[in-house]
C-alpha cells in the first residue's frame, strides 16, 4: 500500500521560510514525477509545484514563482518544498502527490487529474 506522508508545516509570520517534507512508501520511489498541491479553505486545489522523475523538469505556480523551490532525494523517498518569503496568502493546506501520466511539460504537471497517489497533507499558516 503506497502512503505519502507531509511534514513540516507549521504557523510562521509572513516574511518567514518553512520547509515541507513529504515522503513515499509502499513502492519505488524513482521514476515517477512528484507535485505539491495547495488548498485553502473555501478554495479550490491550486498547483504549486512540481518535478519530473528525471529532476531535470521543475514547474511551478504563478504565485510561488521565485519563492518555493522544489527537490527530491530518491535515496530517501522524498520530496522537499523550500518555502520562503512567505505571504499570508500562501496559508493552505499543503499536500504532496504522485504523478501518474506519460507526458512533459508544465501543462502535464499542473492538473490535479494528473496524479494518483496524495498526501493527507501539512498546515501552513501565514500570519501578517
Amino acid at each position: 500500500q503506497v502512503q505519502m506522508v507531509e511534514s513540516g508545516g507549521g504557523l510562521v509570520q509572513a516574511g518567514d521560510s518553512l520547509r515541507l517534507s513529504c515522503t513515499t512508501s509502499g513502492r519505488t520511489f524513482g521514476g515517477t514525477g512528484l507535485g505539491w498541491f495547495r488548498q485553502a479553505p473555501g478554495k479550490g486545489r491550486e498547483f504549486v509545484a512540481a518535478i519530473s522523475w528525471s529532476i531535470s523538469d521543475k514547474y511551478y505556480g504563478n504565485s510561488v514563482k521565485g519563492r518555493f523551490t522544489i527537490s527530491r532525494d530518491d535515496a530517501k523517498n522524498t520530496v522537499y518544498l523550500q518555502m520562503n518569503n512567505l505571504k499570508p496568502e500562501d496559508t493552505a493546506t499543503y499536500h504532496c502527490a504522485e504523478h501518474h501520466q506519460n507526458c512533459s511539460g508544465r501543462g502535464c504537471y499542473d492538473s490535479a487529474s494528473a496524479y494518483f497517489y496524495w498526501g493527507q497533507g501539512t498546515q501552513v499558516t501565514v500570519s501578517s
